[in-house]
């Protein structure tokens, strides 16, 4: 007994085959694509941390001294401003991640070094004599103090940071009350 195949059944030609290859070719492309933006990022999210976590502090600082009085009403503001002559004490501009001088705000005249990221060493431990400190000198901040009423200013925090080679900006706004 003999079993026939029909001629439309024989099985794949070369076309359908090359076809068929190029159809997994381009799946697998975008996976690899997928795969090549997940690892960006995966390597901005340290810097990407970092830049909230400064504007943050700015901020933080800013409540602070406003609560404990370190400075008045009318110092919470920038040095020039809109005006030229705000009268405030904290400085206009981009400046680079300093630690705070001895009145405990960022981004003023008595600022210290500029901060260094701490990370562990060859151990594996934080906080023991091989840890390295990188200066975190890829990131600026510049705090903007405005009026928006007489009792009313509008804080705004701008950190611009390079991650690989993209130049990155985060911002963080928010309302400061003369009442503490």
């Amino acid at each position: 007994m003999t079993i026939r195949i029909p001629a439309d059944q024989n099985g794949f030609s070369l076309i359908e085959a090359l076809i068929a290859l190029g159809v997994l070719a381009t799946g697998l492309l975008g996976l690899a694509q997928v795969f090549t933006i997940g690892l960006a990022a995966l390597t901005s999210a340290a810097p990407d941390i970092a830049a909230r976590e400064k504007a943050t502090e700015a901020i933080e600082s800013v409540y602070t001294a406003r609560d404990t009085r370190t400075v008045t009403w009318a110092q919470i503001r920038n040095v020039n401003g809109t005006s030229g002559s705000d009268g405030g004490v904290f400085l206009d501009g981009a400046h680079a991640l300093t630690v705070s001088g001895a009145d405990g705000l960022l981004n003023t005249v008595d600022d210290g070094a500029v901060e260094a990221s701490v990370l562990p060493g060859p151990d594996g431990r934080l906080g023991t004599e091989d840890d390295l400190s990188q200066p975190m000198t890829q990131f600026t901040r510049e705090i903007e103090i405005r009026d928006v009423a007489s009792n009313l200013r509008r804080i705004r925090v701008v950190i611009r940071y390079v991650s690989g080679s993209a130049h990155r900006e985060y911002v963080l706004e928010t309302l400061i009350s003369s009442f503490a």
